[in-house]
């Protein structure tokens, strides 16, 4: 499964942020229940829609947004 897959993005929607197979569930918010270590079983719980794929897909999406190089401007 890639992240691809799930994760959309509309500019009418959410502001184009990227969110969860086009509902107004924003990546954002997933990502920040998770590091509020907000068990997958409640979270699903609370976004009956939600799927433990999205999860993942978030994961994902936010591991291959972190991989960017990072250049130095010459001093």
């Amino acid at each position: 499964m890639s992240y691809l897959d799930r994760i959309t993005f509309n500019p009418a929607q959410c502001g184009g942020r990227p969110c969860i197979r086009g509902m107004r569930i924003r990546v954002k918010e997933v990502l920040e229940l998770l590091a509020a270590d907000v068990p997958v079983a409640e979270i699903l719980a609370g976004y009956p829609d939600l799927e433990a794929e999205d999860i993942r897909a978030c994961l994902q999406y936010a591991a291959a947004q972190a991989n960017h190089s990072v250049l130095w401007a010459a001093a």
